[in-house]
């Protein structure tokens, strides 16, 4: 009878057993409700005990977690828009706060941390040119805000410990590209005008050139031609001149012969000669 009043005993004491240890692993931290309440926080890793059936246990990741975010679209101190693609690095530091503040769900402490972070960005960019958020220093505007994020944060129970632009870029439809593109496309024009210029002034020295050349060459050879000619003259007369000194008479008949070759030259020419004429002598062999 006595030992069948023990098993029972003995099963309760060890439901009760299990039920009032939990474990926490590395890098967690627990929290120990009563009744909804927090008791005890902050509980590190290790065995841990509770009072069964009144207290359970929460226990929190509190390892390094990256908390992701959507592109968000700021205005410089120029009112040009950028995007800037960034993501967060932080980790529960306080249990109690972050389960006050979220009932323990991590989806809650993102949507309310995203806004903070991203409101800390804007106030960044608002204060810097386009050209100092493109090529300046990103890891400098992310660590500037990180005091005044973290100050916003801790009501969370959470710490941001690093904060990350990955990228910065013009949206699709910004302003500052359809500048970017009327500005390429000027210069575009620009070069074109003055290569347009420069080869028709190339074009225009080549032509000069090549005129100049002709009007050189027609000279030279205008000038050949003549000395050519007046030495062919000079030899001419010098022919007739010596024909002229052997035979007189037939130095005449030779004139008479080209005078009427120039007569006959257009063929419509009528010459009369007297029959006492020296050709139609030389014709009728009268010489």
């Amino acid at each position: 009878m006595r030992m069948s009043l023990w098993i029972p005993l003995a099963l309760i004491a060890l439901f009760a057993l299990m039920g009032s240890v939990f474990v926490v692993r590395e890098g967690h931290s627990a929290i120990v409700l009563n009744l909804g309440k927090v008791v005890r926080s902050d509980l590190g890793p290790g065995l841990h005990f509770k009072v069964p059936l009144i207290e359970n246990a929460r226990i929190f990741d509190g390892r390094f977690q990256v908390l992701p975010a959507e592109p968000e679209r700021y205005l410089t101190s120029e009112r040009k828009d950028v995007s800037v693609d960034f993501f967060a690095v932080g980790q529960i530091r306080d249990t109690r706060a972050f389960y006050r503040a979220t009932a323990g769900d991590e989806s809650v402490a993102i949507a309310r941390l995203e806004p903070i972070i991203k409101d800390a960005l804007r106030n960044e960019i608002n204060a810097r040119t386009l050209s100092e958020v493109v090529s300046g220093e990103r890891s400098k505007i992310a660590s500037a805000q990180l005091i005044a994020i973290n100050k916003a944060a801790a009501t969370l129970g959470v710490r941001i410990v690093d904060l990350r632009i990955k990228q910065i870029g013009l949206p699709t439809d910004s302003q500052v590209i359809r500048d970017v593109y009327r500005r390429m496309s000027a210069q575009r024009q620009q070069v074109a005008s003055k290569l347009r210029a420069e080869g028709e002034e190339q074009a225009n020295e080549i032509s000069a050139k090549a005129d100049r050349d002709r009007n050189v060459i027609l000279a030279e050879a205008e000038r050949d031609a003549q000395k050519m000619r007046g030495e062919g003259d000079g030899e001419a007369a010098r022919i007739y001149g010596s024909a002229a000194n052997a035979d007189p008479g037939f130095y005449a008949f030779q004139r008479s012969l080209e005078a009427y070759r120039g007569s006959f030259s257009d063929g419509d020419a009528l010459i009369v000669l007297d029959k006492d004429d020296p050709f139609l002598q030389y014709m009728r062999g009268d010489r």
